[in-house]
């Protein structure tokens, strides 16, 4: 009988702290991207310009936000005028993993996704940089890839590995890169050339390429700096 109390104890306590551990924000269901969310975002940001002469659903942002993350949706603008009625689950303000934002919003406003789990991996990042940058000059610069570009000496960071961040596109593992300012990106190399082999493009040496992840799948490349085509492959584009 002490057995069976003690055993049905553990359950409990096991099941208490497995809520604890992986709570609504990890559950499955809020770590996939949606198709039927994302469209019925998609008609609720529809409906809204429409009704109001052609105004978006997004939250103000500092005019040097990076353009994929400059325009994100503002789902309580959405609830208060009867568009919708509760946020998409795996959205960040359900406790989900992304952000919904909006490309091209003077053109064709279409929505996208920011997968928030790389957001945490580069604020991880940077928390050591700024330990290492308050008591050395420069930054831990390794290898120079492009003018200005270069890998991180990771090992000055404490890391016993190199971090890198995971595609959204492809789950491949994808570099952490840094500028001459010490500011960190994402590198979306492999993911980009992928994508200029299964999709068709008229891009040119000097385009921004970026758009190529973008236009053709639910996500956008947050932390990226632009990228341009040579000899078929994607490169920075870097300003000489």
């Amino acid at each position: 009988m002490k057995f069976m109390q003690k055993w049905l104890a553990l359950i409990f306590i096991t099941t208490f702290l497995t809520g604890c551990l992986f709570p609504q924000s990890e559950l499955s269901k809020n770590q996939k991207p949606n198709q039927d969310q994302l469209d019925m975002v998609q008609q609720a940001v529809d409906k809204y310009k429409e009704e109001t002469g052609g105004l978006l659903p997004i939250r103000t942002k500092p005019n040097e936000t990076p353009i994929f993350q400059k325009y994100l949706v503002d789902f309580n603008i959405l609830k208060e005028n009867n568009i919708i009625t509760e946020t998409p689950g795996n959205a960040y303000e359900s406790g989900g993993v992304y952000q919904y934002t909006i490309l091209t919003p003077e053109e064709d406003p279409r929505v996208k996704l920011i997968d928030l789990r790389n957001t945490e991996t580069i604020r991880n990042i940077n928390v050591k940089l700024e330990m290492y940058r308050s008591k050395n000059i420069y930054p831990p610069f390794a290898k120079e890839i492009e003018k200005g570009i270069y890998k991180l000496d990771y090992e000055k960071l404490g890391f016993n590995n190199e971090p890198h961040a995971v595609s959204p596109y492809s789950r491949e593992s994808l570099p952490i890169v840094m500028d001459t300012d010490g500011k960190l990106y994402i590198d979306y190399r492999i993911d980009l050339m992928k994508a200029l082999n299964e999709f068709s493009h008229d891009y040119e040496e000097g385009d921004d390429i970026r758009y190529i992840l973008a236009d053709n799948t639910p996500f956008v490349p947050v932390y990226s700096l632009p990228y341009t085509i040579k000899n078929g492959e994607p490169i920075f584009l870097v300003n000489n």
